[in-house]
């Protein structure tokens, strides 16, 4: 045999030997791109009572002399705790803010008469868990008018809040159950595409989170949670 035709079978040999390398690398790219997951999101939502609440009760003294209004600032807030303290709130669930003093002849932009020299705001917060107690004394605020003390209704930074506070208690049960309800998704899926559901690929769990139920129960909270999984199909 000629020394070329060896060269050229040697080649050839290669030249296969290399082809079906990549024949064979193709496939496994092939075979592992083709396999087919379906991505879905299970819900899990709960209704729960809050279990803190935040009251800020606010008021205005006016006055000429400024030791005068301070001094019915300070009455008026001993009626407020009174008042608390009678109906059940304890003296640690009480705070009283310093008090907001605005001397309204310092204004130099008003141009209108001023009826007194001096405005005081003072702010008595009740922080409590006992929610269905200051829910009660919410309502029944009024009973402060027939002692001379008018309440101030709520503005943005002095609104009443109500929190739940035990998320931790509820979360593995909520997981549990957004998880159950992603995985009947998926099975629904692959039945209707005639395939076995399979193992899990990938997974991820969302944020929980706690919003009023409405505005009209704002202490009623809805805590919500969306879970994420992908699982592959078989077919």
């Amino acid at each position: 045999m000629k020394l070329s035709s060896v060269i050229t079978a040697t080649i050839i040999a290669v030249g296969l030997l290399a082809l079906g390398l990549c024949v064979r690398s193709g496939l496994r790219t092939f075979n592992w791109g083709s396999q087919r997951t379906v991505e879905v999101r299970g819900l899990a939502t709960r209704e729960v009572k809050a279990n803190k609440v935040t009251w800020p009760i606010v008021f205005k003294a006016t006055g000429n002399e400024l030791p005068a209004v301070y001094a019915s600032v300070t009455s008026t807030n001993a009626t407020i705790v009174k008042f608390l303290k009678d109906n059940g709130i304890s003296d640690k669930e009480i705070s009283i803010s310093a008090p907001q003093v605005t001397d309204l002849r310092a204004d130099r932009y008003n141009t209108q008469p001023i009826p007194y020299n001096y405005s005081v705001q003072s702010v008595v917060t009740v922080s409590s868990s006992q929610v269905d107690k200051v829910r009660e004394l919410i309502n029944r605020q009024g009973e402060l008018l027939s002692q001379g003390i008018a309440i101030l209704a709520s503005d943005y930074s002095n609104q009443t809040v109500y929190e739940y506070t035990e998320l931790n208690s509820i979360k593995p049960e909520m997981i549990a159950e957004a998880t159950q309800n992603a995985r009947l998704a998926a099975k629904k899926f692959a039945d209707d595409s005639q395939s076995e559901l399979g193992k899990i690929k990938s997974a991820r769990q969302g944020q929980f989170t706690i919003e009023d139920r409405d505005s009209y129960t704002p202490y009623i909270k809805e805590v919500r949670v969306v879970t994420s999984l992908t699982y592959f199909l078989e077919d």
